[in-house]
């Protein structure tokens, strides 16, 4: 069954995701393009969100969960699934979303940037946008990303398109920035030595020139008004080492943004909730205490 909200086609599809027998969660799928959806050739064409049901009974804080995969795939388990039971024992309603790849779509050739930004920005607007509708407050909506969607996360927190009242079109009558973002293990710089090369190749290609490249080391987009950001990292992360959640704090704290930033000694890289690894599983409740400070978790 399809109907319209906000110019977004709802499918009312309700994927369960078995995250605990007691309690799994029912999604309601919904496409981001809705005006090509139908022509689409293969899934990885067609960017959704996979909303959570509203986990209070009056407004939530929402937020857009960004899987990693190194913009070639989604590793939508450990860091989607998962985040977004975590998020809903929190009191926030999440929505993964599924942005296109260059792995997968468009004839074989798949997306590069500036398609997954363009998506990710879709997504923090919807929910602002449907906000009412969904049971949210519009100033409270946020964003976490695992690798190179942390990566893709920090683009949307540094690269945001304000509102435009004006516009016929919702999702432009409201802005894309983020009112909070959180970073785990995030891809970063580009063109560094600590950088993760197959997440740079994938976006930007072998070719970027000096200007792209500069643009997305986000680093060095950061100013006053990037959102408040949280960011954890491992020391033993070799595939995307810490440098990069340390040179986006630095900047954070430069341009006078709160940031708060965990580097734990233990973890590969791709913990997601980190269970079971010394240190780093006390990120979840560091974060949590810190969404309940900004006001975005159930107290």
């Amino acid at each position: 069954m399809r109907t319209m909200i906000g110019g977004m086609v709802l499918l009312f599809l309700c994927v369960p995701f078995a995250a605990t027998a007691e309690q799994p969660l029912q999604y309601t799928a919904v496409d981001l393009l809705p005006d090509t959806s139908d022509k689409a050739t293969d899934s990885g064409d067609r960017p959704q969100l996979l909303i959570s049901p509203s986990p209070a009974t009056d407004l939530s804080a929402g937020i857009v969960i960004l899987p990693g995969g190194g913009y070639n795939g989604l590793a939508m388990d450990h860091e989607g699934h998962q985040i977004a039971q975590w998020m809903h024992s929190l009191g926030i309603r999440s929505a993964i979303c599924t942005y296109r790849l260059k792995g997968k779509g468009n004839a074989g050739q798949g997306y590069r940037h500036p398609i997954p930004m363009q998506d990710a920005q879709a997504a923090i607007r919807y929910l602002r946008a449907n906000a009412s509708e969904l049971k949210l407050d519009p100033a409270r909506i946020g964003i976490i990303g695992f690798s190179a969607g942390g990566h893709l996360a920090s683009t949307v927190s540094t690269h945001f398109a304000d509102a435009k009242p004006g516009e016929s079109a919702p999702l432009e009558k409201v802005s894309s920035r983020p009112d909070f973002s959180i970073l785990c293990y995030p891809v970063i710089a580009f063109n560094q030595a600590y950088t993760h090369r197959g997440s740079q190749r994938n976006l930007i290609g072998e070719d970027a020139g000096q200007e792209l490249i500069e643009s997305l080391s986000n680093e060095k987009q950061v100013t006053p008004q990037t959102p408040p950001t949280f960011l954890f990292h491992t020391t033993e992360d070799t595939a995307v080492p810490p440098q990069n959640s340390l040179v986006y704090a630095l900047a954070c704290a430069q341009n006078g943004v709160a940031v708060e930033l965990h580097l734990f000694p233990q973890g590969r890289h791709g913990i997601g909730l980190g269970k079971d690894i010394p240190g780093a599983a006390q990120w979840p409740d560091l974060c949590a205490a810190w969404l309940k400070r900004l006001g975005m978790a159930a107290q």
